[in-house]
């Protein structure tokens, strides 16, 4: 198995422990699923902070935005085989244009 390959599926594997974890917490413990969408996202920043920065720095505004942009383009990637799958399944995929609820982030 190439290298490539063995960093695909280990992404996969943790993402699927992580969609797991989650449903746990919404189906077993009773969480809010909103709650636990931004806490994912929370604690993938804060990862994702301490990837680029170690546990002494902090991102500049240079590095927000490329969290971001990296971020976005998962996203996009996301709902592309979404949509892929949608179809594969002789649904009629219907993109929503906003968020339901409340889509801000925590106040600190």
């Amino acid at each position: 198995m190439s290298d490539n390959q063995t960093q695909i599926d280990a992404h996969n594997k943790a993402t699927e422990r992580f969609i797991k974890l989650a449903n746990k917490m919404a189906n077993e413990e009773g969480q809010d699923i909103k709650m636990i969408s931004a806490a994912l996202m929370a604690a993938s920043g804060v990862y994702a902070t301490f990837m680029a920065a170690g546990n002494q720095g902090f991102l500049a505004p240079q590095g927000i935005e490329r969290v971001a942009q990296v971020y976005r383009n998962n996203l996009g990637y996301i709902q592309e085989r979404k949509k892929q799958e949608l179809e594969a399944q002789g649904l009629e995929p219907k993109p929503m244009a906003e968020v339901s609820g409340d889509a801000e982030a925590p106040k600190s």
